[in-house]
């Protein structure tokens, strides 16, 4: 079963590049709005934000464009979350050089779905490299409970990718646990399959609880995973279910296997459930509708409340149940990333208490 580090300074690390998202108000299109709001993301400090606003502390691993005011609008608000960072500042090298991400991105509405332009040409996270951190005084003399890495910052470049492989070896080394989404993007991996499946399997093969669905597991890790049966023929609990019994097969140290299960109705309404394997034991959430006011951070949301729950120590069942609720909390606000007030906010959530608290 899953076995915390007696000490540690941070509960939680995560590698990432930091970009800015670009939001129209009021649910209007891109093309349409004039207007936008300015917003700090990336997948790792959405996972991130669950744990930091319930008040465990949290580490990101970072690069920032030197001198730069998008920089300092990333780290102000990267405080403002309750999270520490540490990065190196890299020269712009001028106009043409380094800069931060830009993630251009609207709501949807009813049956007009979301649509989501990434713009990362330059991105200075690409330049991440183990030499710039000091990872025997992080992992070693501060302790971390757990780190948790996304496909996307493992795909970024070549660097980042043997950047993560490296924070890896080296917690695990030191008794931290290893939390891995393989959140597969198609336009990351184009003519990268050899390469980034190897990093993957090995990141994998070293981690303690992978978050992914049968279609990432084929996508990251190729022939060596077989599709369980035609999608049609069982339900996405069977299916996920049957997955994880051939998963277990490939990473036998992995104790946790997760998934979130949507189904869109609208962009306003949903269906989300969540199946788990911990251990031997499986715990699932029916598919339930929920209601929606942006989308994107759902899953990272998710993920975030299940490493708090983990952490917290909560019952397998709990782990699940906070998971879900957390999930369905990211996708009520119109940032990328939930803000839960408490603990008791994400409980009743899940348990269906909309009740004014006075």
């Amino acid at each position: 079963m899953i076995k915390l580090k007696d000490k540690y300074k941070y509960a939680l690390v995560v590698p990432t590049s930091m970009g800015v998202r670009l939001l129209p108000p009021d649910r209007q299109t891109v093309f349409s709005s004039d207007i936008f709001h300015l917003q700090v993301t990336s997948a790792e400090t959405n996972v991130a934000s669950i744990l930091s606003y319930l008040g465990l502390p949290v580490k990101v691993l970072t690069t920032f464009v030197k001198d730069s005011p998008i920089a300092n609008f990333i780290k102000a608000n990267l405080r403002a979350r309750n999270m520490d960072f540490e990065g190196k500042d890299v020269e712009q090298g001028g106009p043409w050089g380094y800069r931060h991400q830009f993630n251009i991105a609207d709501s949807g509405f009813g049956l007009r779905g979301p649509r989501v332009h990434n713009d990362r040409a330059g991105e200075v996270g690409k330049t991440l490299n183990v030499k710039d951190f000091d990872l025997e005084r992080l992992f070693k003399e501060e302790g971390v409970a757990i780190l948790h890495l996304s496909g996307l910052i493992c795909a970024l470049s070549e660097e980042t990718g043997e950047f993560c492989l490296e924070l890896v070896k080296t917690a695990k080394k030191y008794g931290t646990l290893i939390s891995f989404d393989f959140n597969y993007r198609a336009s990351f991996w184009e003519n990268r399959e050899k390469e980034l499946r190897k990093i993957f399997s090995e990141i994998a093969s070293l981690s303690d609880i992978i978050i992914g669905n049968e279609s990432d597991y084929m996508l990251c890790l190729g022939t060596k995973f077989q599709a369980v049966g035609r999608q049609e023929e069982l339900s996405p609990v069977e299916h996920f279910r049957e997955t994880v019994k051939q998963v277990k097969k490939l990473f036998p140290e992995t104790t946790v296997f997760a998934t979130n299960i949507r189904e869109v109705k609208s962009a306003d309404r949903h269906l989300w459930g969540c199946a788990m394997q911990y251990g031997n034991e499986f715990e699932f959430v029916e598919p339930k509708e929920i209601a929606i006011i942006d989308r994107i951070g759902g899953g990272d949301g998710f993920v975030g409340g299940l490493l708090y729950a983990i952490i917290k120590g909560f019952t397998p069942e709990e782990q699940i149940h906070f998971a879900w609720a957390s999930g369905v909390l990211a996708s009520t606000f119109l940032t990328d990333y939930a803000q839960p007030d408490d603990e008791q906010q994400i409980w009743n959530i899940w348990k269906g208490n909309t009740r004014i608290i006075r």
